[in-house]
């Protein structure tokens, strides 16, 4: 079961050419959902060929950078004949705004655009599997941060012991890996938890976006597969983070520790870095041990299981 996430603008509120305003795609099995849509993203898209195929956008709150590339996406995927309905998930008070924000052009596309409120420590999108839930974070306006988190799988079934208890290969193992007993030939029953193990983790995948350091964030990233942290500028600026609400990669870096995070990815670099954010990198990795970078616009990563061999 795959989850990959594309990051298609890493930059701060200023974009740069190398770094576009914030946006990522994160595509499990199928299910293709789009966090933050700044300035351009479509063009990222098209640059780096995920097609436009996207159910549902979540918003963390209405900085120009996080939805000035709402518009222009809209009409494209009206102008590519779409029908279905896009769901655009955002912060609490934020709806009208956002409405008239994709409509400022005048144009009203010919399928649903769906735009649905969601607070801080509920479920933006329940699915199969998984869920996508709102956390809250402190920026200059009303922000959160969003959590992917995957059920719980089964255990690992044990064939050799079912074999030796007389289960012979067939249906039967599929009833006893789903949790049901089976009743052998002889009348023996052989019980789910003989040859079953324990539940095994899904993945967790938190998108902070602009953010200070949060206790909560601590608490929502807690084992997390990949946190993706708000990380705007360096020690040097640390000051100027704190007055824009930011974070600094030392900071995000801390966040991930105490979270117990397994990577951890930094974006929203300021332009100020946008030549060379190797400085941000290397402080954030002074706070924390795991695997920590700074992606490029485009970069695909894969979030593999808890346990590696999935």
């Amino acid at each position: 079961m795959s989850l990959r996430v594309r990051f298609l603008g890493t930059g701060g509120a200023v974009p740069t050419t190398e770094r576009a305003p914030s946006s990522l795609l994160v595509n499990r099995e199928g299910d293709r959902l789009l966090f933050d849509c700044g300035e351009g993203t479509q063009r990222q898209m098209m640059r780096f060929a995920t097609g436009f195929s996207v159910d549902h956008v979540f918003i963390t709150h209405l900085h120009g950078d996080h939805v000035l590339g709402l518009p222009g996406l809209v009409q494209t995927m009206d102008f590519n004949d779409r029908e279905r309905p896009l769901a655009i998930h955002c912060p609490p008070n934020t709806k009208r705004d956002l409405h008239d924000l994709v409509h400022a052009a005048g144009h009203e596309s010919a399928f649903p655009v769906r735009i649905a409120e969601v607070s801080p420590g509920s479920v933006a999108l329940e699915a199969d599997e998984y869920e996508v839930r709102a956390f809250e974070t402190d920026h200059r306006t009303r922000s959160q941060g969003y959590a992917l988190v995957e059920d719980d799988r089964l255990g690992r079934f044990d064939r050799p012991k079912a074999e030796e208890l007389g289960v012979p290969p067939g249906p039967e193992f599929g009833t006893l890996h789903e949790g049901e007993p089976v009743e052998l030939e002889d009348g023996t029953v052989v019980r789910p938890e003989q040859v079953v193990g324990p539940p095994r983790p899904g993945r967790r995948f938190v998108y902070t976006a602009d953010t200070r350091p949060q206790n909560r964030t601590v608490e929502v990233a807690a084992d997390a597969d990949l946190l993706v942290h708000d990380a705007t500028f360096g020690d040097d600026m640390a000051e100027r983070a704190r007055q824009t609400a930011h974070s600094t990669g030392r900071e995000a870096g801390e966040i991930a520790a105490r979270a117990g995070a397994k990577r951890l990815v930094l974006t929203h670099i300021s332009s100020r870095y946008a030549g060379d954010a190797s400085a941000i990198e290397a402080e954030a990795r002074e706070a924390f041990d795991g695997e920590c970078f700074v992606p490029d616009d485009g970069q695909l990563i894969e979030v593999p299981y808890p346990d590696a061999d999935g």
